[in-house]
């Protein structure tokens, strides 16, 4: 039999899961995606992710492969997983590509959003950050573009990350304001910011380090220099902490 490969397009809300990656300890994205294919398609389905998100860490868009030699209606079988999978995984297409095609090799570049808002604020808080203090987004801008081209990113690597290479290519990195702000009873209005970052690749919990540190940037912590720094050759322990996994969004994967 003639094994065909196919790419899932799927996005979670990854609130209640211990990340993409099937874990000794807790539910799984890929773990309940599996489960679905396996019971609908009766036979033991593997699939292979495009990235690894974090416990806690959303995906408007993930592609995942897997292969099989049974035939099968691809409309069908989304209609069908829609139906068997939690509420908070959806499938949005199913296709068939070439054997040589990977989720994950084959892709050239990721996008991650990350989501900041600047107050309490009760209906932004399970997918955006809360920040009680005063940020400098122009300042946090202009270290961002620092970001830009191939660089040796190992000072926003989690330590005992298991990689080859920790040299990746960004082609966009910048904090942009969404929204008009939401005015509140006191009178203050709370600012909403997203930080866009591209790249060819990420490393583990690399967008969070990352925005950890351009915070610090914009509460006058580190200067633009510091900055500078800690990209050209910082260790981890250089760089900001690791923001919180709620508000970051694998947004999107280019092949």
């Amino acid at each position: 039999m003639i094994m065909q490969r196919y790419f899932i397009t799927l996005s979670y809300d990854g609130t209640a899961y211990h990340g993409w990656q099937i874990q000794p300890n807790g539910i799984s994205v890929q773990e309940v995606l599996e489960r679905s294919l396996s019971i609908l398609l009766k036979e033991t389905i593997t699939v292979t992710g495009a990235g690894r998100t974090d416990a806690g860490v959303h995906g408007r868009m993930m592609v995942a492969h897997f292969d099989t030699a049974q035939p099968f209606d691809s409309g069908q079988l989304v209609y069908k997983m829609n139906r068997l999978l939690p509420r908070d995984v959806s499938v949005s297409r199913i296709e068939a590509v070439s054997a040589d095609l990977h989720a994950r090799f084959s892709a050239v570049s990721r996008t991650y959003h990350y989501y900041i808002h600047t107050g309490k604020q009760p209906f932004s808080h399970r997918y955006s950050c809360e920040i009680h203090y005063p940020l400098d987004f122009d300042k946090m801008n202009e270290a961002a573009s620092y970001l830009i081209g191939e660089k040796d990113f190992k000072c926003f690597c989690k330590a005992g990350a298991d990689v080859k290479t920790t040299f990746c290519n960004l082609t966009e990195a910048r904090w942009i304001p969404f929204g008009d702000g939401l005015s509140l009873s006191s009178g203050s209005t709370i600012a909403n910011w997203c930080f866009v970052i591209t790249a060819n690749r990420f490393l583990r919990n690399m967008v969070r380090a990352v925005v950890g540190t351009l915070v610090d940037v914009g509460r006058g912590r580190l200067s633009l220099a510091d900055f500078r720094q800690i990209v050209d050759g910082g260790t981890r322990s250089d760089a900001g902490e690791s923001m919180p996994g709620n508000a970051l969004f694998l947004w999107d994967i280019k092949y």
